[in-house]
């Protein structure tokens, strides 16, 4: 996780304190707890310390439109509700992946993803390819990319049927 203060550094100092009900977390980077804190000790809460820093306690409302599991559901219980919740936390989730797995994308096998959800990855994929081409003025590539994406998009959403 980054430092809330410098956002360069790994926090190194952090900590969580529930005020009222509410969890207010605090993390900050070597170089940043020194600078902002090393001659005050009067500091003892986080709502102080955020207060410092951002003007006021940070609370954490983002929540999923499909499901509306809240990111302090997760920190909670190590649980998201369902997969749109990987796109909405996705800041939040790429330190703890990197730092547990090294890397952030998925460089094993994939199998066939014929599925649904395989189909989406795919289709997304090659949208992003798709603008690379368009911005390389790479216009025989892009046309290449844009029959595949309809037929992956046929294949989701129907009217394969031609006849």
């Amino acid at each position: 996780m980054l430092c809330q203060h410098c956002k360069k550094n790994t926090a190194t100092y952090n900590r969580v304190e529930d005020i009222n009900g509410e969890l207010f977390e605090t993390h900050l980077c070597k170089s940043c707890y020194i600078k902002l804190f090393g001659g005050l000790n009067s500091l003892n809460t986080v709502g102080d310390i955020n207060a410092l820093l951002f003007g006021s306690p940070v609370k954490r409302r983002k929540a999923c439109p499909v499901c509306g599991t809240t990111y302090n559901d997760y920190e909670r219980t190590g649980l998201l509700g369902c997969a749109s919740c990987y796109d909405v936390f996705k800041e939040e989730l790429l330190p703890a992946i990197d730092r547990i797995h090294g890397k952030t994308r998925h460089v094993g096998r994939v199998g066939a993803n014929n599925d649904d959800h395989g189909l989406y990855r795919r289709l997304k994929a090659l949208q992003e390819q798709l603008e690379v081409a368009l911005r390389n003025k790479q216009y025989a590539e892009a046309g290449r990319l844009n029959k595949r994406i309809d037929e992956i998009t046929k294949a989701l959403y129907g009217g394969g049927n031609d006849s």
